[in-house]
């Protein structure tokens, strides 16, 4: 039987998710942005922390959360990132794609999206140098340009709009998101292993020769180290 952390969140969890986000104020994301956020963070080539990462989610007024609910919430993040993070992995080796979180609108039960985007914009942007050879590359920087159609859909100076005509077909960019993120994935995933063998904790090494029991000890007594500084130490095997 599967250990029930390491399982995607169910309907119920989202929306206890939801509901603590809710409670933090506008600084806090929302599930869909999150999604977008982690994609974004998990496809990119370098690592963000979870310490770092936190802080954008939650936003400024974490603090005020009760700390049993914010533990909680922390765990339900966690999981949603390792479901992310898995489910990108199959990309590497099967013919599959990661379906993101997308909330529908209540009145004409469609998905916009947007949110998506602004989290995937907003997970670049904590590593924004380390996506530009992709922003530069002519060939695979159309992978992002659904991503950018979305995030600039309502943007607030009319240069940047997106043209509303792009949006007749909405599920076709979508689509055209969701493919483009299985190809960011693999792109930089040379890159990714290349650095987390970068980042990777040193082992630690004796910096001194070992010294046999019956040599010398030195400390300079003159006496056996089995008899002396090593008279309490044991061996393990």
């Amino acid at each position: 039987m599967k250990d029930h952390t390491t399982q995607p969140l169910t309907e119920y969890e989202f929306d206890r998710l939801e509901a603590f986000l809710d409670a933090l104020g506008d600084d806090a994301m929302t599930v869909e942005m999150i999604d977008g956020f982690f994609a974004a963070l998990i496809c990119g080539p370098e690592l963000v922390p979870p310490h770092e990462w936190l802080l954008a989610v939650l936003g400024g007024d974490y603090a005020l959360a009760n700390e049993q609910d914010a533990q909680q919430s922390l765990q339900l993040l966690i999981r949603h990132w390792n479901t992310i993070a898995d489910e990108l992995e199959i990309t590497l080796h099967e013919d599959a794609v990661y379906l993101p979180v997308l909330s529908l609108d209540g009145e004409d039960g469609i998905a916009y999206a947007n949110e998506w985007a602004e989290g995937f914009m907003a997970g670049i942007e904590m590593r924004r140098e380390s996506w530009t050879e992709l922003f530069e590359d002519d060939e695979r920087a159309k992978w992002l340009l659904p991503v950018l159609m979305l995030y600039h859909e309502d943007d607030p100076d009319p240069e940047f709009r997106t043209d509303p005509e792009a949006f007749q077909d909405r599920d076709a960019i979508i689509q055209g998101m969701i493919a483009g993120l299985t190809h960011i994935y693999r792109y930089f995933d040379t890159r990714r292993q290349e650095n987390a063998r970068r980042d990777a904790p040193e082992p630690i090494r004796r910096k001194t020769e070992k010294v046999g029991r019956n040599e010398p000890c030195p400390c300079g007594s003159g006496r056996k180290y089995k008899h002396c500084c090593g008279a309490g130490s044991s061996t393990l095997h």
